[in-house]
């Protein structure tokens, strides 16, 4: 059935699946109130990521709309770089996402094994990412969390977005987390709308030439000031296109920002350090990634980070769910 999903157009459908359907083969990644598993279908070849959310976690939190509206803005969309959802379920502990295996890794992790990339590396990346977040705000959806921990790359070496526990869905500008990614009006809470992921986007092409942010401090007080001051060190290496940009990107007035302008993100497309991509080609991931990650097998868990596994959790219940009723569309 999973595989019939995953050639569907729709996301995010439910099975019926219960925890024990799926072996919990490592830990992929671990948050606040949940973990990310490499898992596999029992009696079947397929692998799958399984993002499981404690619900006493969530609700103490007070994260219940951000889980919920992460399903259904998943469930809502699909594109090349973006991850797949497949399907949800919940049980009396715990609601899960079952999402795509994408076996590449973070961005992140290769990024500071390379120290930083070259003027093509990034354009490469920051195109495909372009696409991606020119895709979700013609949905009306901003997403709001654009860094490089949340950059998967798949076997191709091509861009997912993942972790949309973050983003929204505006109209106009209505009402990240990183601090060094903030936007400025976001630290004065002004409120704030698309021009908020452009934002992101100036800030992760500075990050991926350099090796470091162009906003950072020890305090994130002192990291709100450079925000605001707007002052910008480039590194002498810069290519004079991709600093140009990045001033465009990176410019606190929302309202003259590059790709919050009339022509959205055409403006950035057709941006002088972007001549020469061929998007049609990149969109159909026709263009050959510069880093195509080492993948013997469909489970190779190589290109992750190790967590210490725990064996209690995923195999505890309870009687009782007194928070099913939150989670009623998983």
């Amino acid at each position: 059935m999973l595989a019939t999903q995953e050639s569907s157009s729709t996301n995010g459908a439910r099975y019926g699946y219960k925890l024990s359907d799926f072996q919990l083969i490592k830990t992929l990644g671990t948050g606040t109130f949940g973990r990310v598993y490499l898992c596999q279908l029992k009696g079947t070849p397929k692998h799958y990521a399984m993002k499981m959310l404690r619900k006493v976690e969530v609700v103490r939190l007070k994260q219940v709309e951000h889980i919920n509206s992460e399903k259904n803005i998943l469930a809502s969309v699909k594109f090349p770089f973006i991850v797949n959802l497949l399907c949800t379920f919940q049980d009396e502990r715990n609601v899960y996402m079952l999402e795509e295996y994408v076996v590449g890794g973070e961005m992140f992790s290769h990024l500071r094994r390379a120290g930083r990339f070259s003027n093509e590396m990034t354009k490469f990346y920051a195109a495909q990412i372009t696409l991606a977040l020119a895709y979700l705000h013609s949905m009306d959806i901003i997403y709001r969390d654009l860094k490089p921990e949340n950059l998967l790359l798949d076997h191709d070496g091509n861009i997912k977005l993942t972790d949309f526990g973050f983003a929204k869905i505006v109209h106009d500008r209505h009402v990240v987390r990183l601090v060094q990614y903030l936007a400025p009006e976001i630290i004065q809470s002004k409120g704030h709308g698309k021009a908020v992921d452009w934002w992101a986007l100036g800030i992760l092409i500075f990050e991926m030439l350099a090796g470091y942010p162009p906003f950072f401090d020890d305090n994130p007080f002192g990291i709100y000031e450079k925000i605001l001051q707007g002052r910008i060190v480039f590194p002498p290496h810069f290519d004079p296109e991709a600093k140009d940009l990045i001033k465009k990107l990176l410019t606190p007035d929302r309202s003259r920002r590059l790709g919050n302008l009339k022509d959205g993100a055409d403006d950035i497309k057709d941006h002088k350090w972007f001549q020469g991509v061929d998007w049609q080609a990149l969109l159909n991931r026709q263009i050959r990634a510069p880093i195509v990650p080492v993948c013997t097998h469909p489970g190779d868990t190589r290109n992750f980070e190790s967590y210490p596994e725990v064996t209690d959790e995923p195999n505890s219940s309870i009687s009782l769910d007194p928070f099913q009723h939150l989670f009623k569309d998983f």
